[in-house]
């Protein structure tokens, strides 16, 4: 207001600039808010829907609590998961924000790029190995896996263990991938460094150390939690959701629990036909933990080599960093002795 009490209009650039804030953060909280709510469900055929519902859908569906889900909110920072579950599998590898039963996955924001792979993998693994068409006497490779079994052999793996197969394959992989590049680039950042020392190579492998340590802690919480599964029996008990299943609908173990092990369309997969028959046989104790014993196992190799690399590559980074900084800073105290002794014309 005016000093003679007349009304000050506002400075309508001012005006502008608020709205367009107000509505970049709106549309920015709607995102996250959409996100947040995207999941796809996959069935064990394979098919997808996409759905947009809130917590209290997905908890009345698999019948979890609201502190399991928040591990999957993409919003927070939660450490590498992987929950046993009544009737679920809660399971958070970095991107990969599941929720696993006997009979189906949610999986969290599909769209996501590095999303997208796994989705279209589960898709190509759920699905019974008899349901997936394969070539005539060609010769060939198919999904179903019929050329890897003998005929009247059946793969009798769970399917929450063919979807967990998939997502610890993703996951694995991915963080491969990310120590692979790294450490292409940091051989020929230590080679520009010892042929020439200065700041910027410097800086460079400064970079290259801390992306290293930021990956190196992210892989490390991977490993941890396959090896705390592995160290415990009676959380890897928790993940047989078919046995439990077939439990409650049949106090029998026989001719009623074999319904709930569709076979298995994994190629090459981790595990062997021989133990998994072996395990099949048993599934009545349920003590029993070998098949996903075997399945942890092969990845946590393939997670702990990763690690022995990144370490490695990590290790030799720290000491030629450590090096060299010492020569550019005695470099650097020699021209500064010589300057105030007189010695040089700095």
């Amino acid at each position: 207001m005016g000093r003679d009490g007349y009304v000050v209009p506002a400075d309508p650039g001012a005006g502008a600039a608020m709205i367009s804030a107000n509505v970049n953060v709106n549309v920015n909280l709607k995102k996250k808010n959409q996100s947040a709510r995207s999941w796809i469900l996959l069935d064990s055929r394979g098919e997808g829907t996409n759905l947009d519902v809130d917590k209290y859908a997905i908890m009345h569906r698999v019948h979890i609590h609201a502190r399991d889900l928040r591990i999957l909110d993409p919003l927070l920072s939660y450490p590498s998961t992987i929950l046993g579950r009544d009737k679920a599998i809660v399971l958070n590898l970095e991107h990969i924000k599941a929720i696993i039963t006997a009979e189906e996955v949610l999986l969290r924001d599909p769209s996501d790029e590095n999303v997208i792979p796994v989705v279209e993998e589960l898709q190509r693994r759920l699905p019974p190995a008899n349901t997936v068409p394969q070539g005539p006497g060609d010769g060939k490779e198919y999904p179903g896996g019929q050329n890897d079994i003998d005929a009247g052999e059946e793969d009798e793996s769970p399917f929450e263990f063919r979807a967990l197969e998939v997502a610890l394959e993703a996951i694995c992989s991915f963080l491969a991938a990310r120590t692979t590049e790294l450490e292409t680039d940091a051989y020929p950042a230590l080679d520009e460094l010892t042929s020439k020392i200065s700041s910027r190579n410097l800086d460079r492998v400064c970079k290259l150390k801390s992306a290293m340590t930021r990956l190196t802690a992210r892989v490390q919480k991977v490993r941890d939690e396959l090896e705390q599964l592995l160290d415990d029996d009676d959380d890897m008990a928790d993940l047989y959701l078919s046995r439990k299943l077939a439990g409650t609908s049949s106090p029998v173990s026989g001719s009623g629990a074999a319904n709930w092990f569709p076979a298995s369309p994994t190629i090459g997969s981790k595990i062997s036909r021989a133990s998994r028959a072996s395990v099949v046989t048993v599934r009545g104790d349920e003590n029993d933990v070998e098949e996903l014993e075997m399945l942890l196992e092969a990845y946590f190799m393939q997670i702990d080599g990763t690690l022995n690399k990144l370490t490695t590559v990590r290790a030799i980074l720290d000491i030629l960093y450590l090096f060299f900084s010492w020569l550019v800073l005695i470099n650097m105290t020699d021209h500064v002795h010589a300057y105030f002794t007189g010695k040089s014309k700095l």
